[in-house]
């Protein structure tokens, strides 16, 4: 049986769909499980989510292992033949990390079963860890357009807020982990290392091409209001809602670890914070109100101080540096689509980037005026406004973005991304998880 499904050439450019055949994945993963749990333990099915992930590809399982019925999730490398998104997968990396954060804090992470590095089984490395049920806020269509999340009271929205924003403070406190994560060079300082990384997954994800040009004034930005050294911290890195299981408005599993970074805390705090004004902006851009009041700068950043004490610094350059990250992912996520026919090469590379007013506004200082300006006036002159929302943010704003920045306008980050991406069995486990970008853990690769 081979391992690639039948699949047009559409799926190497944009893999959100397998390319391996399930059943072939069951027999091999049932030969591979029975060489770790002994002859009776055998794998009864595998599930391929509808809407996989464009990086690491995930595996919904269903395993009997002495006798007792488990519901699995195996994270697999990306297959060689797809022109992966990113240059490298640490998978093993990943299942230490998270090893790492179960055994020193009480973040709620799925129970690890294995890691197998080598490629031979799958015909890549993969880990395997149990499914979590649950409620996941959707990146397609994004839970600003309707969803659980924008459906729940302002109890519920608030204990969402307070209890993510409590996963990112109870990250910061682990002990510094030495697998897993991209590490500095010796003397290296933090924030200027991951800065470095993003620069190189660029240059690679360019693929020889000239560039987009509002990257490399994001590069110049950053470069000239670098803030002061900051002590370092365990970063998630893809710290936002949409990677998160919730039961009843709660975590209940912390996923996706593929971003995590020893760096500034404010790299987690302004992730969470510019992922969502992100999705809302796409809101208004439809003319549809979203959630403007749901995870504000302000609210995210109090709530940070009041569980740690500390008052998140220069979220201004940190907002901005996030959507400089989101940007290197769509650019290179399209760049992909246009290689492999799927998209048409832009006469304005900047088109690539969906978000590219946003990314504008911050460097001209008008974004988060505009923002407030928008929250202090009346709200039937919100309403009417809502459709010169992203012409009063750029004069870039009214640009139509490409069918290739459309779609994946949806997928986030990742995965992420985009960055920073998204899920099918988002409202039901944990199970397809998209990375994005420039800080996968390269200290292992």
């Amino acid at each position: 049986m081979s391992p690639i499904t039948e699949n047009d050439g559409a799926q190497v450019a944009r893999p959100s769909e397998s390319r391996r055949d399930p059943e072939w994945l069951r027999e091999r993963l049932d030969a591979w499980i029975k060489t770790h749990e002994g002859p009776r333990a055998e794998v009864t099915s595998v599930e391929i989510p509808s809407a996989n992930g464009m990086s690491s590809e995930t595996l919904l399982v269903s395993a009997r292992i002495d006798g007792i019925d488990h519901e699995l999730v195996a994270r697999v490398a990306p297959m060689p033949d797809s022109d992966p998104v990113f240059p490298s997968y640490d998978l093993d990396g990943q299942f230490q990390l998270i090893g790492h954060v179960a055994e020193h804090t009480d973040v709620p992470v799925p129970r690890l079963w294995w890691s197998e590095p080598d490629s031979a089984a799958l015909g890549a490395p993969f880990f395997v860890m149990s499914r979590v049920d649950g409620e996941v806020p959707p990146d397609v269509m994004p839970y600003t357009f309707g969803s659980w999340v924008s459906e729940g009271s302002a109890d519920q929205q608030q204990r969402l807020m307070t209890e993510s924003v409590g996963v990112l403070a109870k990250i910061h406190a682990a002990p510094l982990p030495d697998v897993g994560v991209a590490l500095p060079e010796p003397g290296e300082d933090p924030l200027r290392a991951h800065i470095r990384r993003l620069r190189d997954f660029y240059r690679w994800a360019s693929g020889g091409r000239t560039g987009a040009p509002l990257i490399e004034r994001g590069f110049a930005w950053v470069e000239e209001h670098l803030p002061a050294p900051a002590d370092p911290v365990l970063c998630w890195g893809d710290a936002r809602i949409g990677n998160i299981v919730y039961q009843d408005f709660a975590p209940v599993a912390v996923l996706d670890w593929e971003m995590a970074t020893i760096g500034p805390r404010e790299l987690d705090v302004a992730w969470m914070i510019f992922i969502h004004r992100f999705f809302q902006d796409l809101t208004e851009m439809a003319e549809l109100d979203g959630m403007p009041a749901f995870l504000t700068r302000d609210d995210v950043a109090a709530e940070y101080e009041r569980q740690t004490g500390h008052t998140p610094a220069d979220l201004n350059f940190y907002t901005l540096y996030a959507a400089l990250i989101h940007a290197v992912i769509m650019y290179r996520i399209n760049c992909r689509a246009i290689h492999f026919g799927q998209a048409e090469e832009p006469a304005d590379p900047d088109d690539m980037i969906l978000h590219r007013a946003t990314l504008d506004a911050m460097m001209a200082g008008t974004y988060w005026p505009a923002l407030a300006d928008q929250a202090s006036s009346p709200s039937a002159d919100r309403a009417s406004s809502s459709a010169d929302r992203a012409e009063s943010r750029s004069p870039s704003a009214d640009r139509e973005p490409p069918p290739a920045d459309r779609a994946e306008s949806r997928s986030s980050s990742a995965d992420r991304e985009p960055p920073p991406v998204d899920r099918a069995e988002s409202r039901s486990s944990s199970a397809d998880r998209e990375p994005p970008p420039a800080d996968r853990a390269e200290s292992r690769s």
